[in-house]
């Protein structure tokens, strides 16, 4: 059985220090862009964080799943908050197969 670690590399500081020494003034956009991004506005922090949660499950990245899952309840999200943003996620990624059945029902129409 192949191990997380083995795919995905432990994200670390140095990690980080080099992708800010390779590019600064792009990491340094993005970081200032993420940071207005999950700033309290309209929604709240805590909101955008569950959002974050089902995004990254949709998208399925590791990273992202660990730092907002951990972030959303930084802000105040409930374990139970969580798992209904990844369950809201899962619907979603199974709605849109569903969804997609379209496509396949109109090109068996074609077929006669």
């Amino acid at each position: 059985m192949v191990m997380a670690h083995e795919v995905y590399p432990v994200a670390t500081r140095e990690m980080s220090e080099r992708r800010r020494a390779l590019a600064p003034e792009i990491h340094d956009a993005f970081t200032n862009f993420s940071a207005a991004v999950f700033r309290a506005g309209a929604l709240p922090e805590v909101t955008k964080q569950l959002i974050a949660v089902a995004v990254a499950h949709t998208t399925q990245c590791p990273y992202c799943i660990r730092g907002h899952t951990q972030l959303a309840r930084a802000k105040g999200a409930t374990d139970e908050q969580i798992m209904e943003a990844i369950w809201v996620a899962a619907e979603m990624r199974a709605g849109g197969a569903y969804a997609h059945a379209a496509v396949a029902l109109d090109a068996l129409s074609e077929q006669g």
